[in-house]
């Protein structure tokens, strides 16, 4: 019975998914200038192969919107030299699987938030920018500036057909209700819906008009030093993008699932099937944030749904090719729009107000440089200059002061409470600054807390944090809550509290269990554990 039920988890997992990624796939294929078979044979490959070699965790991999960029700039750099984008594809693949066999998979939580939400809305932004031509009817251009160059000068002579179906599909994608948008996906009834019309209105504009629906045949590309040195640049670029996101994806899909995988295995597995995807033609992913979760969402639990889902896919190819081909590009863009708005960090936009100078100074500078120059130059700046202002910010701080410690009493106190109420009260010190190195390390250190009820939580610094901070004890508070475990947050900074305030972390926690000593809030703790068992 539970086989079954998985079973069916998994096959509705995959059929989410697959409706989801379908436009996707489409648009990002048109978009890279390698044609939307391209996109569609390789997700269909890629995650064939994570689902025999990667973790049990449902990763639906495909080409995402980062990606895209990446291979679109590429393809433009490179004049569209199809054979050369192919070796640097395969070149990505064998530095994804290499990088997987080292300790680079573990490097990622240490990059700042703000370095990640930088790098992402650039990619939103850039999105949005790319589409705003095939949007009007006019032709896509391969980066922002020539993209708003071209819109502006050749704006009078829009095509109307293209702009009508266009401003149909983003009132459609952005206007669905998300209780409608949760059973049919929004941007897949604005692919159909809006297709139709342009057939049945007989509107000229310009449309996918192919798409192969035979099997990708194998290309080896023509290689030698010369060529592999002056395009591993680009390889690296790719690489590194095709690895950050996908192990963005794995942090998603643990929180999601209550497991820890192998960080390793999955970009190895990736690795491999990027390398088969370059070799057939096909287009690099990632595992992709959107189509897992709405995999995971539905009821999918384990790789099975990797498996099951490009048969899907296949059948809707091989099925529906004709219909493909009539889709408009103008729909195309505007679904990429909405995707393009649905990467942009409207988390932190929230906060941003409340966000230290020197979080805003990495964002911006990682958002302008991803946006108008290079994207791993970006993120590689960001990270440099978020450590020189952190260092600066602890070396301005820095002070030589003796202490003589002459009661340990409390430390007593805190032994003694653990055992009489048998560790369903513990006392955790946060020594040092809460930042963003120490952050995710900390958040692993609550997984397990078997049978406590009442965590009290001393954060022994007065410094303010960080935003990686904040929204680290917020994941941390999240995770008590859904272990059942309630949260007593010990501070010595009024400062601090409200910082905490204004984000809604003290909302989040409750007032009445925020205190600033704590003999007051071990009692606390055990009058609430005494009235529970009452």
């Amino acid at each position: 019975m539970l086989k079954l039920k998985i079973l069916i988890g998994d096959t509705f997992g995959a059929l989410s998914a697959a409706i989801v990624a379908l436009p996707q796939l489409l648009a990002f294929g048109v978009v890279t200038g390698l044609g939307a078979s391209a996109g569609i044979w390789g997700a269909i490959i890629l995650c064939l192969i994570t689902a025999i070699l990667g973790p049990k965790v449902p990763f639906i991999s495909g080409i995402t919107g980062p990606v895209t960029i990446v291979i679109a700039s590429i393809m433009h750099a490179l004049q569209g030299d199809i054979s050369a984008v192919i070796l640097i594809l395969a070149m990505a693949g064998i530095l994804q699987t290499v990088l997987a066999l080292t300790s680079f998979p573990h490097i990622i939580k240490y990059m700042p938030y703000p370095v990640i939400s930088g790098f992402m809305n650039g990619i939103g932004v850039i999105l949005i920018i790319m589409q705003l031509n095939p949007l009007f009817g006019l032709s896509a251009k391969p980066n922002t500036i020539e993209s708003l160059h071209y819109f502006i000068t050749n704006l009078t002579h829009l095509n109307h057909d293209s702009l009508f179906i266009g401003l149909i599909t983003l009132l459609i994608v952005f206007a669905i209700p998300k209780k409608l948008n949760k059973i049919i996906p929004s941007q897949v009834l604005a692919l159909v819906i809006c297709t139709c019309i342009s057939i049945k209105m007989g509107l000229n504009l310009t449309r996918i008009s192919e798409i192969s629906i035979t099997l990708p045949q194998i290309h080896i590309p023509q290689s030698n030093i010369h060529a592999i040195i002056t395009y591993a640049h680009y390889a690296i670029t790719l690489a590194i993008v095709l690895c950050v996101e996908s192990l963005l994806t794995g942090l998603v899909a643990d929180s999601l699932l209550k497991t820890k995988t192998s960080s390793k295995r999955l970009l190895f597995a990736q690795g491999i099937g990027n390398i088969f995807c370059a070799l057939t033609g096909s287009l690099s992913g990632t595992a992709a944030t959107m189509r897992t979760v709405a995999a995971i969402n539905a009821g999918a639990t384990t790789r099975l749904t990797v498996l099951i889902m490009p048969l899907i896919l296949a059948v809707l190819v091989f099925k529906f090719s004709p219909f493909v081909a009539q889709i408009p590009l103008a729909v195309l863009a505007g679904i990429l729009i909405k995707i393009g708005f649905d990467i942009i960090d409207v988390k932190l936009l929230k906060v941003i107000k409340f966000a230290p100078k020197d979080d805003l100074y990495v964002l911006f500078l990682v958002f302008f440089l991803t946006v108008f120059y290079n994207l791993i130059v970006a993120v590689g700046a960001g990270i440099v200059f978020a450590a020189l202002l952190y260092a600066k910010r602890i070396a301005d701080k820095t002070k030589l002061v003796e202490k003589n410690i002459s009661d340990n009493s409390i430390i007593d106190i805190e032994k003694q409470v653990e055992q009489d109420f048998e560790h369903k009260i513990r006392v955790v010190h946060i020594e040092g600054q809460f930042f963003f190195g120490s952050a995710t390390q900390l958040i692993s250190q609550f997984d397990e807390l078997l049978g406590t009820k009442y965590l009290i939580l001393n954060y022994s610094s007065e410094d303010l944090m960080d935003i990686s901070a904040i929204f680290a004890l917020e994941d941390i508070i999240v995770r008590l809550n859904s272990q059942k475990i309630r949260t007593i947050l010990i501070l010595h900074s009024p400062d601090l509290y409200n910082q905490l305030e204004s984000h809604g972390i003290i909302e989040q926690v409750g007032k009445h269990h925020i205190f600033f000593d704590e003999a007051r809030a071990i009692r606390f703790a055990k009058r609430c554990l005494k009235r529970r068992k009452l």
